[in-house]
């Protein structure tokens, strides 16, 4: 099957329509990727919106449009005693997303930047030591990498961290 698929592929990448006379020819897709995205197989990053709720076992991020960028909210539980949850704004170029959490703890604060792969989104392995201030004992937010459940606002806007409190919803800031 995947083999199938991959022939498919490298067929179709391979295989060029003349273009009238008058309209620019679109480039070749380069890779393979470029090839399943051409073909709707997988969706573009660049043109898929971040809105959603993305999450793998018990981590879980939220991204939700505000009226300057968008809110996120990232909550990682591993047991009553560790985890993380935290939230704050992202704004994004291409398929960089540049996060900053609020850490009132700590005045270094947590900024960086994560990939988003169009129904994915990975956190860098090493963060800033500012974003420990999100986290109980040996939990991390370190290394995430979530697939996208949802891309509603309205259901990514009822993300609760462990106490209950709205990560990207109305009153996330409070």
């Amino acid at each position: 099957m995947k083999f199938g698929l991959l022939a498919a592929l490298v067929v179709l990448a391979g295989c060029r329509q003349a273009q009238p006379s008058g309209q620019p020819a679109t480039p070749a897709p380069t890779g393979l990727e470029a090839a399943a995205i051409q073909a709707g197989i997988i969706p573009d990053p660049a043109s898929t919106d971040i809105t959603g709720l993305y999450a793998r076992e018990t981590d879980r991020v939220c991204i939700v449009p505000s009226a300057t960028a968008y809110r996120i909210g990232v909550t990682v539980d591993y047991d009553d005693s560790e985890h993380c949850s935290g939230s704050g704004v992202v704004t994004r170029v291409g398929e960089t997303l540049h996060v900053t959490l609020d850490t009132a703890r700590t005045a270094a604060g947590c900024r960086f930047d994560a990939r988003f792969e169009g129904d994915r989104i990975v956190f860098p392995g090493r963060l800033p030591a500012g974003c420990q201030a999100v986290c109980q004992d040996r939990a991390s937010i370190a290394g995430l990498a979530l697939d996208r459940l949802s891309d509603a606002a309205s259901e990514a806007s009822t993300l609760r961290d462990p106490r209950g409190k709205l990560l990207c919803g109305d009153d996330a800031r409070s």
